[in-house]
């Protein structure tokens, strides 16, 4: 799912960011456009930390599906 992420307008103490999440669609005319999901409004921060831990899972699931590309190849001979 794409994302559209823009700094949010709020007290200089806490920076925030609102994220968009985009889903592709078509409309009326069967054109291809991009519905916004659902906005979230985060601070910085937060953001940072939720991505940075997605990262995390990402990495382990890369690294797991590797493994099942070797076990794979193994029995294919």
């Amino acid at each position: 799912m794409a994302k559209k992420i823009a700094e949010k307008a709020g007290s200089a103490e806490v920076k925030k960011v609102e994220i968009q999440h985009l889903r592709a669609g078509k409309d009326d005319k069967g054109n291809d456009v991009n519905f916004v999901d659902r906005t979230e409004v985060l601070s910085v921060d937060v953001a940072i930390e939720d991505a940075e831990s997605q990262l995390v899972n990402a990495e382990a699931r890369v690294t797991e599906l590797k493994a099942d590309i070797v076990a794979y190849k193994a029995i294919k001979g």
